[in-house]
C-alpha cells in the first residue's frame, strides 16, 4: 500500500509559453526588463512610504504592504521562468513544484485581503470621515495586514493538503510556466475529480467573496460621492476606474483557472501571467503615478539623491578636506 501510495516522480518538466526558439529569445528579454520594472518601482514605493513623513497613513501604509506582496508575487516563479527561456531542460524538482504552488497561494490569497482592506480603508475616509482616524488607528492597519498574510497562509495550507500526499507515478510534464495546481493535480496516479472539487469550492470561495466585497465597497463609495460636487464625482469615478481595472485583471484569471479547473484551456498560461507579472507591475502605476501626494514624495526623493549637495549640507569631515 505504501508503494502504492508514494511518488515515484522526483521532478516536473515545464513546457512554458512556447516551444519557438525565437519566441524564447524574445520572452527573456521582454519579461526580464518587465521583472526589472516591477522590483524596482516596487521598492521605490516602499522607500517613498517609509521614508516621507507625510505618508505616513493608513492608505499609504496599505500601499507599501502590497508593493512588497506584489514584489513577492512577481518573484516566486518568474526569475525561473526566465532563465528557463535560455535552458533546454525547463524542469523543477518535486519539492520547488510544492513550493511554487506554497507561494503562489499564499502571495495571491493575501493579495486579495489586502486589496479588501484597502477598499475599507477607502470606503471609512469617504463615507465615514469624521471617525477615519479612530476606526483606522495603527493597531487596526496592523490588525488588517496581519489578517491578510494569515488568510493567505490558510488558503495554500489548505490547498497544499489536497495535493501534497497525491501520488505521481507517471506524467510529469506541466503544461505551463510554474507548477499551476490545477494541471499538477491532473497529472496524479488517481481519479482526480474529488479533489478538483474542493481546488474549485477552496479557491472560489475565496476569490469571489473577497471579488463581491472590493465590488460592493467601489459602489458604495460611488453612491456616496454622487451626493457631492460633479468635480468630486468625475474623480472619484476616475479613481475607481483605475482600481476596477486592476481588480478584474488580477481577479479574472484566478477565477477562471482556479474556479472551474476541471478543464485546461491553452489560454490558462497567459492568465496566469496577468495575476503573477502585469497585476504587480500595474499596482504602481494605478495607485502611485496617479496619486497627486504620491508624486510629490517621489520627486522630493529623487531630486534629493540626485542632485549634488552643497558644501553647507556637507558633513564637517569633508568640508574640512576641501580646504
Amino acid at each position: 500500500m505504501d508503494k502504492v501510495n508514494s511518488s515515484v516522480v522526483s521532478e516536473f518538466v515545464l513546457l512554458g509559453l512556447s516551444s519557438s526558439r525565437e519566441l524564447q529569445l524574445f520572452f527573456f528579454v521582454f519579461f526580464s526588463v518587465l521583472y526589472v520594472v516591477i522590483v524596482l518601482g516596487n521598492l521605490l514605493i516602499i522607500l517613498t512610504v517609509t521614508s516621507d513623513n507625510s505618508l505616513h497613513s493608513p492608505m499609504y501604509f496599505l500601499l507599501g504592504n502590497l508593493s512588497f506582496v506584489d514584489i513577492c508575487q512577481a518573484s516566486f516563479a518568474t526569475p525561473k521562468m526566465i532563465a528557463d527561456f535560455l535552458s533546454e531542460h525547463k524542469t523543477i524538482s518535486f519539492s520547488g513544484c510544492i513550493a511554487q504552488i506554497f507561494f503562489i497561494h499564499l502571495f495571491t490569497g493575501g493579495e486579495m485581503m489586502l486589496l479588501v482592506s484597502m477598499a475599507y480603508d477607502r470606503y471609512v475616509a469617504v463615507c465615514k470621515p469624521l471617525h477615519y482616524v479612530v476606526i483606522m488607528s495603527r493597531r487596526m492597519c496592523t490588525v488588517l495586514v496581519m489578517l491578510s498574510w494569515a488568510v493567505g497562509l490558510v488558503h495554500t495550507l489548505s490547498q497544499l493538503s489536497f495535493t501534497v500526499n497525491l501520488p505521481f507515478c507517471g506524467p510529469n510534464a506541466v503544461d505551463s510556466f510554474f507548477c499551476d495546481l490545477p494541471r499538477v493535480t491532473k497529472l496524479a496516479c488517481l481519479d482526480s475529480y474529488i479533489i478538483e472539487v474542493l481546488i474549485a469550492v477552496n479557491s472560489g470561495i475565496l476569490s469571489l467573496s473577497t471579488f463581491s466585497l472590493l465590488v460592493s465597497s467601489y459602489i458604495i463609495i460611488f453612491i456616496t460621492v454622487c451626493f457631492k460636487s460633479s468635480a468630486a464625482m468625475t474623480k472619484a469615478f476616475s479613481t475607481l476606474a483605475a482600481h476596477i481595472t486592476v481588480v478584474i485583471l488580477f481577479f479574472g484569471p484566478c477565477i477562471f483557472i482556479y474556479v472551474w479547473p476541471f478543464t485546461s484551456y491553452p489560454v490558462d498560461k497567459v492568465l496566469a501571467i496577468f495575476y503573477t507579472i502585469f497585476t504587480p507591475i500595474l499596482n504602481p502605476i494605478i495607485y502611485t503615478l496617479r496619486n497627486r501626494d504620491m508624486k510629490t514624495a517621489l520627486r522630493k526623493i529623487l531630486t534629493c539623491y540626485s542632485r549634488p549637495k552643497k558644501i553647507s549640507e556637507m558633513p564637517v569631515i569633508v568640508r574640512n578636506s576641501l580646504y
